[in-house]
């Protein structure tokens, strides 16, 4: 249903329909950051920022900037944005709607004749979706001063993550870490159904969980699988998959609680994997999520229990589960979400708060200034997948909230 909002829904879907149109042959829709067809999508996005009278600029980090001035650019920057880079046959939506987005926020301003106290910038992120060097965030981690000697040294496709940066029009190596961003806001389709099977607007995120990376080792010993009696033998992949339904119950009892998470064993290794022999070796690698911290703690207690019931239960030996990546939640700013309330209000959309089981770049800017995000729904929580789908008028709606939280961010930040 087409609502009466003061952006131009015609636009948004202009800008997402000719960068669908910008993809590899055969693999709709892809345009992997620090390729051809992605360097194709920054140039179709620069006349887009420059059309709607952004004075446009490729940052340190290879980040692609349209500024539109303010009255009082002292007052420093408010920003907006998301990403243009896809993953593998990925969606049209995914990133590019927050683009859009922040983009028609720029126009819509420009319409009505209205010019901010602050200087508004609207990015598109390099490389949010994990890259060719194994990385994902490249813009936003630079950004944010976060880029290290060793990151920018990581080799792919014959050069190093610094080369490819450069060749985008980057400074790597120039720490940026601005001081001048007053707030941050990032428009993302949700990648569920919570908005969805609600029948509402605009999820307000309360914070991206943290991400923890559990890796569990299983010892067993190899024998003849035909010869070796059942009772005697030291299977590891019995015991592991012991081990992957207790997490999964874990993780389903910790996810009916009042914060969101989720726990997946995504990886999975046995040696010598072959048809005739006991398993002697398996490996485990847990991706789980939590809004709340305390959750992630009790879980990881609770796998080191379950891992050593299972072992003394199965006689093989299970190493301590160890945490080997663990990147804590990232709360949305409080007068931000607040903020994002009362500018749903504003326009008349159906919102309500929730959490992101999914990384942002917004996670890396609330590292130097207020940030927070909200969400539009997308059809059936399909995402990273060419099935991913969400309404124009949905991002429309999305929009319109943007512009009403930055015209308020525009009178109440110091």
């Amino acid at each position: 249903m087409t609502r009466n909002l003061p952006v131009n829904p015609a636009r948004i879907a202009e800008d997402i329909s000719d960068l669908a149109a910008i993809t590899e042959p055969d693999h709709p829709w892809t345009r992997r950051s620090f390729t051809p067809m992605f360097l194709a999508g920054r140039d179709y996005l620069v006349r887009r920022f420059e059309a709607a009278g952004l004075e446009t600029r490729i940052d340190a980090a290879g980040n692609l900037i349209g500024r539109l001035r303010g009255r009082d650019p002292g007052r420093g920057t408010i920003m907006v944005g998301s990403h243009s880079d896809t993953v593998p046959d990925g969606g049209r939506f995914d990133g590019i709607a927050g683009v859009s987005a922040a983009l028609e926020v720029a126009r819509t301003l420009a319409d009505q004749g209205i010019t901010l106290e602050h200087d508004l910038e609207v990015i598109d992120f390099l490389a949010e979706e994990v890259s060719a060097f194994g990385l994902s965030c490249i813009g936003s981690r630079g950004l944010a001063g976060q880029l290290n000697a060793a990151m920018l040294a990581r080799e792919a496709d014959g050069r190093d993550l610094a080369a490819a940066i450069r060749e985008v029009g980057g400074r790597p190596g120039v720490d940026e870490g601005r001081k001048d961003i007053k707030a941050f806001l990032e428009l993302h389709i949700e990648q569920g159904t919570v908005l969805q099977d609600a029948r509402e607007d605009i999820g307000v995120v309360t914070a991206i969980a943290g991400i923890t990376r559990i890796e569990i080792i299983v010892e067993g010993r190899a024998d003849h699988a035909g010869t070796t009696r059942m009772g005697h033998r030291l299977d590891a992949l019995a015991a592991a998959a012991r081990l992957v339904l207790g997490i999964e119950a874990i993780a389903t009892e910790k996810s009916h609680g009042p914060t969101h998470f989720a726990a997946t064993v995504g990886e999975f290794e046995i040696e010598p994997n072959a048809a005739n022999v006991v398993p002697s070796r398996a490996r485990l690698l847990i991706d789980a999520r939590a809004e709340a911290r305390p959750d992630m703690e009790t879980f990881i207690a609770e796998v080191r229990t379950l891992a050593a019931t299972v072992a003394a239960e199965t006689r093989v030996t299970i190493e301590t589960p160890a945490v080997i990546s663990d990147n804590p939640p990232t709360p949305g700013d409080p007068a931000l979400l607040d903020i994002l309330d009362k500018a749903s209000d504003e326009v008349g959309a159906r919102h309500r708060r929730m959490a992101s089981g999914a990384g942002h770049d917004t996670a890396w800017m609330a590292r130097i200034t207020k940030s927070a995000m909200i969400f539009i729904p997308c059809l059936d929580g399909r995402s990273h997948a060419p099935e991913e789908f969400a309404e124009t008028d949905d991002i429309a709606m999305g929009a319109a909230v943007l512009l009403e939280a930055v015209k308020r961010l525009d009178k109440v930040l110091e």
